[in-house]
């Protein structure tokens, strides 16, 4: 009977410390990383915003009290070389189309491609065919190994830590230190607040009609100043953004104007909305509980199994009976565990069902860039 308590505790042991091995080193490297084949859709909106619209045939005219509706796309570009199975680069294509409600005229559209670290979601390089496109036929592109969107783009990295990052600004095409600013309850996760706030900015300085500035001249030269205050809501287990509020001021400035004193060409917040955030959120409370088998299971069962099996051992030591019958438990125990854990975290692998031999192309879907 003891000889059977011995092997038992020694069997269960090794079944548990190795699968949380197998967990630990096997699969959480395997699972725990961005998805090539991503394809979402989400829709912020902005009510009583100022901004520049382009009446068809018209001159540009400063309007206020819009409605505005931004739709982003974003879907992995799995014909880009940088991704293979199981590596450790993925490519992701972002557009977003910004329109006023009332008569549906576009007010900015951008596409961009970039290459991202599969763990932590920061942009990488090389990256062959990254770029950025906010005015048709003007696309800039990545020189040789430039990182040109640095810092996070799309996502936080998995196990976010409460700190500082870096967040890509896409009007200022370049990362912004983005703080972490507390925790709060978003429709029942737990989630991490991160805030900034880009002061004005010159972002360039270029001729505009006088009638948009309220000048009489036919051309007044003018500096483009933004500054925003961003609000990202991320589930810090897996890194996903699930919610972002952007207050966006834009403004042009005539020489010896004063901030505030010029034209504000986009002045409002953009937000959102209520269905984009519960699609997210319940798209990560679909991938919460794979992400606790890789990460929080492993612990729990290589503290389990060290019990066990130290527990095994000093029976065996005092009894000095069943040392054959343990060491084949122990041997069978791990082996069994290793086997099973491989097999069904090799079989969840979301890499092994693409078919990335035969793309032929990315998808060609209409961004809207007008």
């Amino acid at each position: 009977m003891r000889t059977a308590v011995v092997a038992a505790l020694l069997g269960l042991g090794a079944f548990a410390a190795a699968a949380g091995l197998v967990l630990q080193l096997h699969a959480y490297p395997l699972l725990a990383k961005l998805q090539h084949d991503i394809n979402t859709v989400s829709v912020s909106e902005g009510e009583g915003v100022t901004a520049v619209v382009y009446p068809p045939g018209g001159a540009p005219e400063v309007r206020h009290g819009l409605r505005l509706t931004a739709t982003t796309r974003v879907e992995g570009d799995l014909a880009a070389p940088e991704v293979q199975a199981n590596g450790d680069v993925t490519v992701w294509k972002r557009a977003t189309i910004v329109k006023e409600d009332a008569e549906k005229l576009v007010l900015s559209a951008e596409v961009r491609k970039v290459c991202l670290d599969r763990r932590t979601g920061e942009a990488v390089a090389p990256c062959r065919g990254e770029f950025y496109e906010t005015e048709q036929g003007k696309r800039v592109t990545a020189d040789d190994r430039r990182l040109l969107q640095p810092g996070l783009n799309f996502v936080f990295p998995f196990d976010t830590e409460r700190r500082d990052h870096r967040w890509y600004d896409t009007v200022l095409n370049r990362p912004v230190t983005i703080h972490f600013a507390g925790e709060q309850l978003l429709q029942g996760l737990d989630v991490y607040r991160f805030a900034h706030t880009v002061p004005p900015t010159a972002l360039g300085r270029f001729a505009v009609p006088g009638s948009l500035v309220g000048s009489p001249e036919p051309s007044v030269n003018v500096t483009q100043y933004y500054g925003v205050t961003r609000t990202l809501l991320v589930e810090p287990r897996t890194g996903a953004v699930l919610s972002v509020r952007e207050d966006i001021r834009q403004e042009l400035r005539a020489d010896g104007q004063a901030e505030g004193a010029g034209t504000p060409v986009f002045a409002g917040e953009l937000q959102l909305t209520n269905a984009s955030v519960t699609a997210n959120v319940d798209q990560v409370r679909k991938n919460l509980p794979k992400l606790f088998a890789i990460t929080v299971l492993p612990v729990v069962l290589l503290v389990a199994g060290g019990a066990l099996l130290a527990a095994g051992i000093v029976l065996l030591l005092v009894r000095r009976r069943g040392l054959v019958a343990g060491s084949l438990a122990l041997v069978i125990g791990a082996c069994l565990a290793g086997a099973i854990t491989y097999g069904v975290a090799d079989a969840s692998d979301p890499d092994g069902s693409l078919d990335l031999k035969n793309v032929v192309s990315s998808s060609n879907v209409d961004y809207g860039l007008r």
